[in-house]
């Protein structure tokens, strides 16, 4: 089962993983109240659906882009506006594309570096493993493809949880500064944690990013989660959306 961005959100915060405020809206006077209350100036309207390549898409109606950065909240009212009720199509969603019923209104993040991280479930050993690159907000298949020594990966042994040693190796595979590195090493623990105490298939952080402050957080989150194990969680098979699943799959 997957769930929307803003589910996704929702489930950081409550585990302590630091990700930029945002409020979800289904009308366009709730973007423009979600944009005020973050203080009234930048803030990002990203579409919401099952798919990827959102920000590069193009609604049916030909206005371009289901992600966009607007420096107000009329503009954030106008912006949702044009999305919600509007279908969005990407290379993910196929010519028929999705329809929008909800917008995220988040704070925008001065980025200074884009990077990924991801935890699976690796069938071969039955354990989580952890794959980051440096190469964060692009398709990770293409770095897998072109350049496969920018990924790295870190199983976890279960028995044991994920070691302080690993996120500080992973911090520096990621080339984060020292003073970065407790940061780092509390986002790792709080998804990890995520990760096992949700009962997930995948948390994926496409990108993580690192601000121009210094801090680090997860700017785009995608999670599966373990069907057969969805009994465990009512609160989150009440996140599931029946419009967004492919009857196929």
């Amino acid at each position: 089962m997957n769930i929307h961005e803003y589910q996704a959100k929702q489930l950081m915060e409550k585990y302590g993983v630091a990700t930029p405020r945002g409020t979800v809206a289904t009308t366009a006077e709730e973007a423009e109240k979600a944009a005020a209350d973050l203080g009234g100036g930048t803030v990002v309207v990203k579409s919401q659906i099952h798919a990827g390549g959102r920000g590069k898409g193009t609604f049916r109606d030909g206005y371009q882009g289901g992600v966009k950065l607007v420096g107000s909240p009329a503009e954030a009212k106008e912006a949702a506006g044009r999305m919600l009720n509007n279908t969005l199509v990407t290379h993910q969603t196929g010519p028929e594309g999705r329809l929008v019923r909800a917008v995220l209104v988040a704070e925008a993040t001065e980025i200074e570096r884009e990077l990924y991280f991801a935890i699976l479930m690796d069938r071969a050993t039955s354990c989580p493993v952890i794959v980051a690159s440096t190469e964060g907000g692009v398709n990770i298949e293409e770095v897998a493809e072109k350049t496969p020594d920018k990924i790295v990966r870190e199983v976890v042994d279960p028995a044991i949880g994920l070691q302080g040693y690993q996120s500080r190796k992973l911090a520096k595979m990621l080339k984060l500064e020292p003073k970065q590195l407790r940061a780092a090493e509390k986002l790792f623990a709080s998804l990890y944690h995520l990760f096992m105490e949700s009962d997930c298939s995948m948390v994926e952080i496409n990108p993580l990013v690192v601000c121009k402050d210094g801090s680090i957080k997860a700017l785009d989150a995608k999670f599966n989660f373990d069907d057969n194990a969805l009994f465990r969680h009512p609160d989150i098979l009440e996140m599931r959306d029946a419009e967004e699943e492919d009857p196929r799959e």
